[in-house]
């Protein structure tokens, strides 16, 4: 049975994107890309049909990660078919909670940094208004979590296959 995951941002063309594309990277090299199925979305519509912010596509592209992407708004009736809602900050998490059909559903959602130890604050900042410094800052904040996320992942797909 497939585990499916969805990082939610904003727009759904920096951050989200962003997380995406690392953590299918990760889900690849860990040789589970059959059992894990990596998405993203925008808690809004602005960028709808749109690609990736170029800064995004700089950054993932500099550091050899897939940056092929078309922005899409979340919508809560995907919780039925989702495992997993990684938010990218906290307004992220408070707005993905009220959404929620289910108090279960509700619980799906969790913060992207609550899965680096090393992480002070929960929130990955948006890089958007910034330069492309912030969008650098953003794929070392995901790079980051995505290993104790992987973690958590595999703990549940080899739950499932138990």
């Amino acid at each position: 049975m497939t585990y499916r995951v969805c990082f939610v941002c904003t727009g759904n063309i920096c951050r989200s994107p962003m997380a995406e594309s690392v953590f299918r990277a990760r889900v690849e090299e860990a040789g589970l890309g059959h059992l894990v199925e990596v998405d993203s979305a925008g808690t809004g519509g602005w960028h709808e049909c749109d690609g990736a912010d170029p800064r995004t596509v700089a950054v993932l592209d500099e550091h050899g990660y897939d940056s092929d992407h078309t922005a899409r708004q979340f919508q809560p009736s995907w919780f039925a078919r989702l495992d997993l809602v990684i938010a990218l900050d906290s307004g992220h998490l408070e707005e993905l909670r009220r959404m929620a059909p289910t108090e279960e559903d509700a619980e799906k959602v969790v913060l992207m940094r609550s899965y680096d130890p090393a992480a002070a604050d929960c929130d990955v900042p948006d890089p958007y208004y910034g330069g492309l410094d912030g969008f650098e800052e953003c794929l070392e904040m995901v790079e980051a979590a995505s290993s104790g996320l992987l973690a958590a992942v595999e703990e549940h797909v080899e739950g499932r296959a138990a």
